[in-house]
């Protein structure tokens, strides 16, 4: 697979996480559009239908599945192996078609595709996939075991998530030179614990999987802390965190983090709290905090110039479970974090879209 080449110049560029608590689709995209023109994304809607949510937007077509009782698991009562081998036949061929996502399980994204939604002229479209571990550890079987312990399913998702992500990059080529997707991956703050019980290995071979049907910037996001050198193992492009919480942690993987920004990796710092506590944070604060982080790993031998060049600001998580003023308020958070440490390090900033809606820092 020839991979698209990455265009795209961090230099403290905004951008979020998936989940928005509109349901309006196009009062979301206004909301993104207004904070995020340079780097949108397309929003997942999750209380505007339950098929929205982190994990069924991203279940069509797996294998054997269906939903009882609000949880994802695996219908025993149909043809597993005739379902396995059309997931199988579709990944051998690279039939992208098996992959798409119905426009009721992403609203916001069939209006963008559907070219109801204008984004001008981005200097990258951000997309996301859930990941593997966590797609895994949600969906059970008639035990209620998480069938990531099986080893048949879980390399049967990996490969139905590659393709899902394979996918949404061919919808969105069209409207940005770079694409980036992140792949979601709470469930990884658990990892080494007795809730999470798989070795590196299991978890870098699914994850690299999942990256390796991304042609434009791989991205990995985790809102707690993990074991960032485990991430940094895999091909990561961009490393995405809860920096407001759990920024400290990065200290503890210096030299892997030297070592993924000399190859070129970005790191998008979540300081913006995506909950309640962002109502009383200011921007001086937040970029203050932010300059904390950076000196700290400057510290521990990361290269200043390198953290301060190859990184970008979004919030802690997705926004999803917050109200809708909250979370336009945290994007703007974002937006004008962003633009203070251009201010501050940035000598050439990037080019504004057309669509943003430039404010006085507050």
């Amino acid at each position: 697979m020839t991979r698209h080449k990455n265009s795209l110049t961090p230099g403290w560029l905004p951008v979020a996480m998936g989940s928005l608590p509109h349901t309006d689709p196009h009062k979301a995209w206004q909301a993104i559009l207004k904070n995020l023109a340079e780097v949108p994304g397309w929003p997942q809607l999750p209380k505007r239908a339950a098929n929205e949510g982190v994990y069924r937007q991203f279940a069509e077509r797996f294998p054997a599945l269906s939903v009882v009782d609000g949880r994802l698991c695996i219908d025993r009562t149909v043809d597993l192996d005739q379902e396995l081998s059309e997931l199988y036949l579709a990944y051998l061929e690279y039939d992208l078609s098996y992959a798409r996502i119905s426009n009721e399980r992403a609203k916001a994204l069939a209006l963008l595709i559907e070219g109801h939604i204008d984004v001008g002229k981005p200097l990258a479209i951000k997309s996301q996939i859930t990941g593997p571990v966590s797609f895994g550890l949600s969906v059970v079987d008639r035990y209620q075991r998480p069938i990531l312990y099986d080893k048949v399913m879980a390399d049967a998702i990996a490969k139905h998530l590659r393709l899902k992500a394979a996918y949404l990059e061919q919808q969105l080529d069209r409207f940005a030179s770079t694409i980036i997707t992140i792949i979601e991956e709470p469930y990884m703050a658990s990892f080494g614990s007795q809730y999470v019980s798989l070795t590196r290995a299991q978890v870098t071979t699914m994850i690299s999987e999942v990256m390796d049907g991304i042609q434009g910037v791989r991205g990995i996001h985790c809102c707690g802390n993990t074991d960032w050198s485990l991430i940094l193992k895999t091909p990561v492009e961009l490393l995405s965190m809860d920096a407001y919480d759990y920024g400290r942690t990065l200290t503890d993987h210096a030299q892997g983090l030297q070592a993924f920004l000399e190859r070129g990796g970005i790191l998008c710092w979540g300081i913006v709290p995506a909950g309640m506590a962002a109502q009383n944070e200011t921007v001086p604060h937040l970029v203050t905090l932010l300059e904390q982080h950076i000196e700290r790993l400057v510290e521990q031998g990361v290269n200043r110039d390198l953290l301060l060049t190859q990184g970008m600001v979004s919030p802690s998580c997705g926004l999803g479970s917050v109200d809708i003023p909250l979370a336009e308020h945290i994007l703007s958070l974002t937006r004008q974090v962003s633009e203070e440490m251009r201010h501050r390090y940035i000598v050439q900033e990037p080019v504004v879209n057309e669509n943003s809606e430039q404010e006085e820092l507050g």
